[in-house]
């Protein structure tokens, strides 16, 4: 079966489109990425996406102008995508999460948008969308949905080990020690870009050069680390409706101007503390790390620094691009949901039982989908 992953995450810069040809043999996932590639949005529309996100009041019409767009766009990218790689059977879209409403640790829901049934019309075939309700109706967190590859992938590895995404949040999956555990860590570049938005005009700090030329601040650092969230137990998840500008002008405000290069590496430092910890405390032995932090050396070097001993490499190594992973697990997580297997893990997310996911939007003609296996596969292995 062919599936068409499309995601995009809480950096909201690009929808990110990935064709996985997957087989089972036994109890393995075998997948091959047959293509790859990241779309940007229209300057316009992320623009408008960035105004509608907390802590800023949307009206309604706003919503449902986005979430139009959104999908317009996300089926732009699957046209453009189809084109350079060949029909598939179904596409799984995440759409782009616009609030993820957690009140004192329980998440009561999640919003994304961009409406399935532009894709649908668009190639013809199903859609899987809505990803994240099921589990959060039944208690869970409804994120890292990313947990469900971690374990696969990481299943041929000696334990404990664990998969690091550094995205716009960074999460963590824990597998060798019990049950598997996921969760997000905090901020991985969402603090980082805001800032250098604010100190640059461009939307990242592009190879961590200016963090590289700054020096932390251990006043900052500390207030930062006070946070909360980071001491909460897992499952949690979290997103920019708290890590956002508004938030680091809180922490801003009163202090002598910090130059952006400084502010830069005093965030870095902020990321690879926490991650640090969450790895530290997780006992693992070796770690694969994906996502576009994981292309800031500054950051990568700082969490290998703090976690001597504990094995670094990235996704690549195990057949599955960085840059290709998010929308890789979304590929799958559609796969899981066309078989009619739960595509979350209770002690990822909180849970209290696995769950199939999202809700189906056909294409054109009958909805055909393959007969329901009756077990999971315990491992997944990919190639390009």
């Amino acid at each position: 079966m062919r599936v068409l992953g499309l995601s995009s995450g809480t950096s909201h810069d690009a929808i990110d489109a990935a064709v996985v040809e997957f087989g089972l043999d036994d109890d393995t996932l075998h997948g091959t990425l047959v293509h790859a590639a990241a779309h940007p949005y229209p300057a316009e529309l992320r623009a408008e996406i960035l105004d509608a996100l907390p802590p800023r009041d949307v009206t309604l019409a706003a919503v449902c102008r986005l979430d139009t767009l959104i999908g317009q766009s996300f089926a732009d990218t699957a046209a453009a995508t189809v084109a350079a790689a060949g029909p598939v059977d179904l596409v799984c879209s995440h759409g782009q999460t616009l609030y993820h409403w957690v009140d004192d640790g329980i998440v009561r829901g999640t919003l994304q948008l961009g409406q399935p049934a532009w894709i649908a019309e668009r190639l013809g075939v199903p859609v899987v969308s809505d990803v994240r309700t099921a589990d959060v109706a039944a208690g869970g967190q409804g994120a890292p949905l990313v947990s469900l590859l971690d374990t696969l992938l990481l299943s041929g590895l000696p334990g404990p080990a664990g998969a690091l995404n550094l995205g716009g949040i960074a999460n963590l999956t824990s597998v060798g020690q019990g049950a598997p555990v996921a969760f997000d860590t905090g901020p991985a570049n969402a603090l980082m870009d805001a800032a250098a938005l604010a100190g640059t005009g461009r939307p990242y700090d592009e190879d961590g050069r200016l963090a590289a030329a700054g020096q932390v601040d251990p006043a900052l650092l500390a207030a930062l680390l006070a946070e909360p969230y980071y001491r909460r137990e897992p499952p949690k998840s979290t997103g920019k409706e708290l890590f956002h500008a508004d938030y680091l002008a809180g922490h801003l405000a009163g202090r002598p101007p910090l130059p952006v290069e400084d502010l830069l590496a005093t965030l870095a430092e902020l990321t690879a503390r926490t991650v640090a910890d969450a790895v530290r405390e997780r006992g693992l032995r070796s770690l694969v790390v994906s996502g576009g932090g994981a292309d800031n050396p500054v950051l990568t070097e700082r969490i290998g620094a703090l976690l001597p001993g504990v094995e670094l490499l990235r996704s690549d190594a195990l057949g599955l691009p960085s840059a290709a992973k998010e929308a890789v697990a979304f590929a799958l997580l559609g796969w899981f949901t066309a078989h009619g297997l739960p595509g979350t893990l209770p002690s990822c997310t909180g849970a209290k039982g696995g769950r199939v996911l999202g809700r189906i939007t056909p294409g054109h003609g009958p909805l055909r989908l393959p007969e329901p296996l009756t077990g999971a596969p315990a491992a997944a292995r990919f190639s390009c």
